[in-house]
This record gives C-alpha cells, structure tokens and sequence, in this order.
C-alpha cells in the first residue's frame, strides 16, 4: 500500500544545527518516491519564505503551507483560509499597541513589524529564513485576506490574547513567537483537505514533525511519527518516537515502517 508522506520542514527536514537537509533525508525520500509514495509538506511557513527544499524539490508532490491555511498543488490552490479581519486587526493593533514584534502574512504578501530586533534575531540568525527583505508595507498586506499572524510574545500572555479571538487557534513550535490562524486552519485539516482532493485515504498517511504546530496532523494522521528532538507534549502524542533529524531520524523511520 502506497503512504501519503507529510513533513513539516524546520526541525524535521531541516536540521536547526546545519539549516541543511540530511544527505540520509534526501535519500529516504527519494527511495520513497521510488517505491509509489507521496512526498507533502506540511509547515507553519508561508510560501515566500519556503527557500531551503532545493535538494528535495523535485519530488515534492503537494504543499500544506501556513499550518494549513494554504494547500496547494502545483498552481492548483487546494485550501485557503483566512483570518476574521476583526480578529487579525486586533492582533497588529495589540502588537503596535505593547511593541512587540509580528510577521502579518496575506494571501500574496507578508509584512513585518520588529521594533526589538527579535524577528531578525530569531529568522534570520537562527533558523536562516530568506526574502524577508522582500515583506512589504503593513498598510499593504492588511487589504489581503489575512492567512496567519506570527507574534512574538511568552506563552502566558498568547492564552490572554487567545481568549480575545475566539475565530482563531494558535500553534507554538519556538518559545518565542506562536502561530495564529484561524479555526480550522491546522495540519491536520491540511491533510484532510489534500485527501480530498487527490482521492487518497487519510489511513495511508503518515506525518512527521517536531513541534507544538505538528500536534494536529501527528493526530490526524494514520501515523505521526515525533521527531526525537521534538517537544514531550508531541511524543506524547505520536504513534512512533524516531531519532532526531540530525541522526537519520526520517530514514530510520521509514525503514522501521518498511516504506523503503
């Protein structure tokens, strides 16, 4: 039988450490795709900022982006949807309002507001995130239809927040930012919805990650799979714990699976 493979990128293709996809990733994947199974990914970032997949691209059959608020298969849009503009303006507004930073991303365009530096901190240094010199204008992007809202604020003050807007979910994968969308809009549903659309069963499917943004899908999923460097609340969840994704961790579970 044939898996529909999901595979969130930071922390699971990607490694923190390298910001490089293993050679023993490029491997499995591509051994994978030889044996007849789909190669997905499924992530919290928006397409603009999806630079590091080179080494795999060419097998990647469909994309869950924006913790499910955009699916997409090739030109072809799957799913997309989008923040109550009530609740998204809320957010920019408190963020200017406390001065801490948020990435607003829009249908098309993303925009960024950073008055502490943290932002480029975090994307730019430490997970080597490319093209946010090409965000533009906050004014901009808040006339698209909102996808997702990253604000960089601790845990505790996001449950204050989240209880404002009630139309949203919120998704932490680093403790410094969280990601914003709205109901409905998870990894999980992104993979429903890609079953929908290509027809296949989401028993057969199996999803990857490491982070509190993974928890959806590791559910939905006929098989999550937790990264060994993932959070404890995510293996707590997963059907099976692999290594990390600095020691072989994708290749030994779909060995272990016997997907190659």
């Amino acid at each position: 039988m044939s898996y529909a493979l999901f595979f969130d990128i930071d922390g699971t293709l990607v490694s923190f450490n390298t910001h490089q996809i293993p050679p023993s990733t490029q491997l499995a994947l591509t051994q994978a795709k030889a044996n007849g199974h789909k190669v997905f990914i499924a992530t919290g970032r928006p397409p603009l900022i999806i630079t590091n997949l080179g080494a795999i691209e060419h097998l990647i059959d469909g994309y869950v982006t924006i913790n499910g608020a955009l699916c997409f298969v090739g030109n072809e849009t799957v799913r997309c949807k989008d923040i109550p503009h009530e609740a998204a303006q809320l957010v920019v507004d408190d963020a200017i309002d406390k001065n801490y930073g948020i990435i607003v991303v829009g249908e098309h365009d993303v925009a960024v507001i950073d008055p502490q530096g943290q932002v480029d901190q975090i994307f730019r240094q430490e997970i080597a995130v490319e093209n946010l010199d090409q965000v533009k204008p906050l004014e901009e992007v808040l006339q698209q239809r909102i996808l997702q809202l990253t604000p960089f604020f601790s845990a505790d003050y996001e449950k204050q927040l989240m209880a404002r807007i009630p139309s949203c979910t919120s998704g932490r994968w680093h403790p410094a930012f969280t990601d914003i969308t709205a109901k409905g809009a998870d990894k999980g549903e992104g993979i429903l919805a890609m079953a929908r659309h290509l027809g296949f069963d989401p028993q057969y499917t199996m999803a990857f990650g490491d982070g509190g943004n993974d928890l959806s899908m590791i559910r939905t999923a006929g098989i999550g799979i937790a990264m060994g460097n993932a959070n404890e609340s995510l293996k707590a969840e997963a059907a099976h714990i692999t290594t990390s994704v600095d020691d072989n961790g994708i290749l030994n579970a779909l060995r272990h699976f016997k997907l190659i």
